[in-house]
């Protein structure tokens, strides 16, 4: 069987339609400006040609930046000696598993000093950290120990007190006063933003120096770990095959685990001596791997 077929209704007899009201005219849209990307906050001095982050408690930062002032002398670079505190990265860490008995006393100890070194810097601006971290480093590094001089743990503990810190003070021309930051954790923000600022541009598994040439926008690394100090005419060689290495896309690491001890007077190294070699865990003597 075939469909019936409706049967249509004339034209004239179709019910007429509500007419559609009119739409109001829209006002036209503003084109909107693209948003430029914005770039991560950079805290960091951007007028340096280097900025070095140390903890001066760390012998091996101690021997780079040794190695940084040649270069810098020759080159007439710029450095901004910033903070990075080994207490704070290790914060999480379980000293009395992880590290010798005299670790976490001589990382609190540096802390202790860089709170220092963060109130002489607000006091008296940052041209004062080169000679403040460099009496660090003399008194702390190239000073043998004396005879008789106390345990490992005590002489780590020591480098925290005021009895350490005011000589040291008083031989670069600082007031005295300011070794009252030993104990001041008000400076511990500052000391933890610059510390988590070198990270961010190196990852969190490294230690200590952190070196960041040409800021904001230029190579950073851990390092170089250094136990021996270059001669004068190879310093500027030795920099050059470092930030040529850091630069070359893609490159992340080069590593021996494998240390000798730095020739330091107060680790009884000589100049003339190679130090013991030592084997390093994590960027540490961690007692576990």
């Amino acid at each position: 069987m075939g469909r019936a077929r409706r049967a249509h209704r004339p034209v004239d007899q179709v019910q007429p339609v509500d007419q559609v009201q009119p739409v109001e005219p829209v006002e036209p849209v503003e084109p909107v400006e693209p948003v430029e990307p914005v770039e991560p906050t950079y805290c960091g001095c951007m007028d340096a040609d280097i900025n070095f982050y140390f903890d001066p408690v760390c012998p091996f930062a101690w021997m780079t930046s040794k190695w940084v002032r040649q270069v810098q002398a020759q080159r007439d670079y710029t450095v901004d000696w910033r903070f990075i505190s080994l207490r704070l990265i290790n914060a999480e860490v379980d000293y009395d598993a992880q590290f010798p008995p005299e670790y976490e006393a001589g990382h609190s100890a540096g802390l202790r000093l860089l709170r220092v070194a963060a109130r002489a810097r607000a006091e008296h601006g940052r041209e004062a950290m080169a000679p403040l971290y460099a009496a660090f480093g003399k008194h702390i590094f190239d000073t043998a120990p004396e005879p008789g001089h106390r345990g490992e743990g005590k002489m780590r503990e020591h480098r925290g007190t005021r009895e350490f810190a005011e000589p040291i003070l008083a031989d670069v021309g600082l007031p005295l006063r300011l070794a009252d930051a030993l104990d001041d954790d008000s400076w511990d923000a500052e000391i933890r933003q610059q510390t988590d600022e070198a990270l961010a541009l190196t990852g969190k598994d490294v230690g200590t120096p952190i070196i960041h040439f040409k800021p904001p926008a230029g190579v950073a690394f851990f390092g170089p770990v250094i136990s021996r100090l270059p001669r004068e005419d190879s310093a500027v060689e030795l920099w050059d095959h470092v930030v040529g290495l850091a630069r070359f896309p893609g490159f992340a690491e080069l590593k021996r685990s494998l240390r000798e001890q730095p020739q330091l007077a107060a680790l009884g190294v000589n100049a003339d001596t190679v130090g013991q070699q030592e084997d390093w865990h994590g960027g540490s003597r961690r007692q576990k791997k």
